[in-house]
């Protein structure tokens, strides 16, 4: 096992993850990272009509190893 990292962006706020996670491998990481992001898009509240999010994955020493984006675009379509 070893630990990773998984810090948050959405364009006006960072949260730096401190604690981590102990994961087996770059596929449990990748699994937690789905997890995470499926997380943000399921709790996504009526606001702008786009919202990005960024998920970086640092590893025990600190490098990053992944990122991963979520972005929702919402667009009033006119009909003639």
């Amino acid at each position: 096992m070893a630990r990773f990292f998984i810090d948050l962006h959405d364009g006006a706020n960072f949260v730096r993850d401190g604690v981590g996670f102990d994961l087996a491998d770059e596929a449990d990481v990748r699994a937690k990272l789905v997890r995470i992001m499926a997380k943000i898009a399921q709790g996504l509240m009526p606001g702008p009509d786009r919202q990005d999010y960024l998920a970086v994955v640092r590893n025990d020493r600190r490098e990053v190893i992944l990122r991963a984006h979520l972005s929702l675009d919402i667009e009033r379509v006119e009909t003639p």
